[in-house]
């Protein structure tokens, strides 16, 4: 398999905090358990009053008379009343009850049923009147509880009702993250983005602006109301914008595109107006809307559902935007990388006036990104950050971020207290390729076969002049890939030639020629090969103006008609006849580069066996090793010019 790192396909925000939104139950299985939960509380509470208001075993009743014989026989030890009720303890123990008259003393009564004075004083007689707050509590709980219950259960039912029309009332709120300029943990400068130099420049007046926007006002210049930031995912869009926010020390309120849009009709515009209105009370302020082309997109063509909604929304920011005035100072920033979708007239001057493109680092910048990364990394003598700047062409922001973290991983994994080069190394291929599969073993034809495969690549790679030259080469398994073979440029290119392109083209097919050459057969091993090789072909007609025979015409297709389950129809815009000849100088270029990599291979046939025999018995081939083995069959290796 040949990989070619220029173009990178492995994207990743960066400088994005991650936020963790709380999760929120259906409103009815919030009120379901908020029954249960009343109807729980209730069952405690019965349960203890239960348990206090359960009656005292039965006790023997007897009459006064009774009493007064049993008072008389010195039977009895203690008598207590607690109003009408008398209760009598035995001197055996037992305990009986009785009842007295309600207007007369229960002595009184005795002593009319002739009980000997005498004998009633040595009794002891106990007098409990009924009053204080237990004895109301105990007698009214029958009728308090319930009601205290019912109380509480309809408490519960507005309180539901009460949070419903709050949350009601608050959904057209603008969700905005708000950063503290105070806020010194939190706070990002230009110090902390590393490259993006000509960004920065551009940004800078945003900054000085903000912080002196008299100095603009008083020569009647007028300062752009929006900052469109424009690059590929990766790139640091929005820490350049947060950037912004510390340099000028004001508020930096944060939110995604997609935030706006909701199924009701008009939330999103009501929360446009409540963000603008906040920003416009914090003035000077920074707004800051990531992915505005989930709101932004042009209106009309019927591409993203044509969403009322959505249009509803970008017309109040289109609004907003134009209500602006001089001395409000505040800025709306926007980031995207789909420029090219969004609708006219937010590009319009007036609204997002300053456009700032942010490109893939190149070396140096790629280079002072890992020197911020490393910052709080424990590293090793060895460490050579130039070296690793110069193996991660095309490798964005994040990515760079991944690699100095999956360096510290491979570390820690094995017990070091300190990153090394080599695993910066192993770091950059698990980026791209992924993990070695170690326990994906080739068997032993296998394993011949992909050794000459990737030796087909790196022969080819090796000899002519506009391709790649070679940094390493393995057989061991990763990701998707048996093998690979790893190219990086001299230099860093901008541009690419026709030259280039077809001597790239040559070493996709490298492996596929060696296959052929060598087993009198094919495998599935060169099918993203042959993909990646057809789809540059392809390009080099339609795009770029690279065939002779068809000259100067670009011929992209438009894809933008949507039809019955979701599939995008392709719309050509040339005849069947000029698509016939696409396809013939297409297969006209494979053609050639299928031929040069055959006359390629056979002539350094012997190169080619010592490669893959190094292969087999080694697994992997770096760049020093390669050379020499170069050098030795009279190859001289590709070296920057001085």
């Amino acid at each position: 398999m040949k990989i070619n790192f220029k173009i990178k396909k492995f994207n990743k925000k960066q400088g994005k905090k991650l936020k963790i939104p709380k999760l929120k139950s259906p409103k009815g299985v919030k009120f379901i358990s908020n029954f249960l939960s009343v109807i729980l509380v209730f069952l405690v509470i019965a349960t203890i009053y239960s348990a206090f208001a359960e009656e005292e075993k039965p006790t023997q009743k007897i009459s006064i008379s009774e009493l007064a014989q049993n008072i008389n026989q010195e039977k009895v030890k203690e008598i207590t009343i607690e109003g009408n009720n008398v209760k009598i303890l035995f001197v055996d123990g037992t305990n009986k009850e009785t009842k007295k008259e309600s207007e007369i003393a229960l002595t009184q009564t005795l002593v009319n049923y002739g009980v000997d004075l005498k004998a009633l004083n040595s009794l002891k007689i106990e007098v409990k009147n009924e009053s204080g707050l237990w004895y109301w509590i105990l007698n009214l709980s029958p009728f308090i509880f319930p009601i205290l219950f019912i109380l509480f259960f309809v408490w519960m039912l507005s309180r539901q009702v009460k949070g419903a029309g709050a949350q009601a009332f608050n959904f057209g709120q603008s969700r905005a993250r708000i950063t503290d300029p105070k806020d010194t943990k939190q706070r990002i400068t230009f110090d902390d983005v590393a490259g993006a130099k000509e960004a920065k420049e551009e940004l800078r007046e945003i900054v000085d602006f903000l912080k002196n926007p008299k100095k603009f006002l008083d020569i009647g210049a007028q300062i752009p109301k929006g900052v469109l930031l424009m690059g590929a995912p990766g790139t640091g869009k929005t820490l350049l914008a947060r950037a912004v926010a510390g340099e000028a020390q004001v508020p930096f309120f944060s939110i995604s595109g997609s935030e706006f849009v909701e199924m009701f009709v008009g939330v999103g515009a009501s929360r446009v107006r409540d963000l603008f209105k906040m920003a416009k009370q914090a003035a000077p302020a920074i707004i800051f809307v990531d992915e505005i082309d989930a709101v932004g997109r042009v209106r009309g063509t019927g591409v993203g559902g044509g969403n009322d909604e959505r249009e509803q929304t970008l017309n109040q920011i289109l609004v907003e935007m134009d209500g602006f005035e001089q001395n409000e100072k505040v800025i709306i920033m926007a980031a995207s990388n789909r420029p090219d979708v969004l609708d006219p007239a937010l590009l319009r001057p007036g609204r997002f006036d300053r456009r700032v493109v942010i490109d893939l680092p190149d070396r140096n910048d790629r280079e002072a990104i890992l020197g911020i990364h490393i910052r709080k990394k424990q590293l090793a003598e060895d460490i050579n950050m130039r070296i690793i700047a110069e193996r991660t062409p095309g490798f964005s922001g994040a990515d760079i971020y991944s690699l100095v973290n999956e360096a510290a991983i491979l570390a820690a994994r094995e017990d070091r207290k300190k990153i090394a080069q080599f695993d910066f190394v192993r770091s950059i291929e698990k980026v791209i390729l992924g993990p070695e599969r170690k326990s994906h073993l080739l068997i032993k034809k296998e394993k011949k076969i992909t050794a000459y495969h990737e030796a087909g690549h790196a022969l080819i790679a090796s000899v002519l002049e506009y391709a790649d030259p070679v940094h390493k080469i393995s057989i061991i398994s990763r990701g998707h890939a048996a093998g690979y073979t790893l190219h990086l440029p001299i230099e860093e290119k901008r541009l690419r030639s026709k030259k280039d392109f077809l001597d790239d083209l040559a070493v996709s097919l490298g492996g596929y020629v060696t296959e052929k050459l060598i087993f009198d057969d094919i495998t599935t091993g060169s099918s993203n090969d042959l993909q990646i090789a057809t789809a540059k072909a392809r390009d080099m007609v339609t795009k770029y103006g690279m065939s002779d025979k068809l000259g100067s015409v670009a011929f992209e297709e438009d894809i933008g008609v949507v039809i019955r389950g979701g599939i995008a129809k392709v719309e050509k815009e040339y005849s069947e006849k000029i698509n016939a000849e696409i396809d013939s100088e297409v297969m006209r270029i494979m053609k050639e580069a299928h031929d040069k990599a055959e006359r390629t291979i056979k002539t350094h046939m012997k190169l080619l066996e010592q490669i893959a025999q190094k292969l087999i018995e080694e697994e992997t081939i770096e760049r020093d090793e390669f050379e020499k083995l170069l050098i030795a069959n009279g190859i001289t290796p590709k070296k920057k010019e001085e």
